[in-house]
């Protein structure tokens, strides 16, 4: 999957993927209503990861033994892996072909940040984890932070809730 000479002068499209169910929905909520038309999309499209370092996932920088840390950098390193290729998977099942997939280590705060800045996006798509007031002042929430600070627009596609 890699760029192609259709995207030039268009808009830069971000999706923001994890391994959660809410992010894939939004990738492929995105797919189906943005490149659904054949190879005449509106946008440049860029899926974007961001895998939490070693450090970050320990909270603690330097902790544990050089094996312990070895081996948890492989395991973050294979979830990446597997989520890249999920990602890739979807936009091979909507027929999106010409699609970059970029992994950038750190914060997902950060990274939709800096890669929003790198790529000079226009749109930055994020799935909402449908967190309670709680749990998102707990955890904080990487759709409204980017909502408030990144420099582009910011969509939030929400999972329809069952009923």
């Amino acid at each position: 999957m890699a760029e192609g000479s259709e995207n030039k002068g268009k808009p830069l499209m971000l999706v923001a993927v994890d391994d959660s169910e809410h992010s894939f929905y939004a990738l492929e909520w995105t797919l189906d209503h943005f490149f659904a038309h054949g190879t005449n999309h509106p946008f440049k499209l860029i899926v974007i990861h961001a895998r939490a370092s070693p450090s970050s996932a320990l909270g603690v920088a330097g902790f544990g033994s050089v094996d312990f840390m070895t081996s948890l950098e492989a395991d973050m390193k294979k979830s990446a892996g597997k989520t890249v290729q999920k990602a890739k998977d979807i936009c091979t099942s909507k027929k999106v072909e010409d699609v970059e997939v970029e992994v950038m280590e750190g914060d997902p705060r950060n990274v939709m940040n800096d890669a929003v800045e790198k790529h000079h996006a226009s749109l930055l798509v994020l799935g909402s984890h449908g967190y309670g007031l709680v749990k998102r002042a707990v955890l904080g929430s990487v759709s409204d932070y980017c909502a408030h600070h990144v420099k582009c627009s910011v969509m939030i596609v929400k999972k329809p809730t069952k009923h």
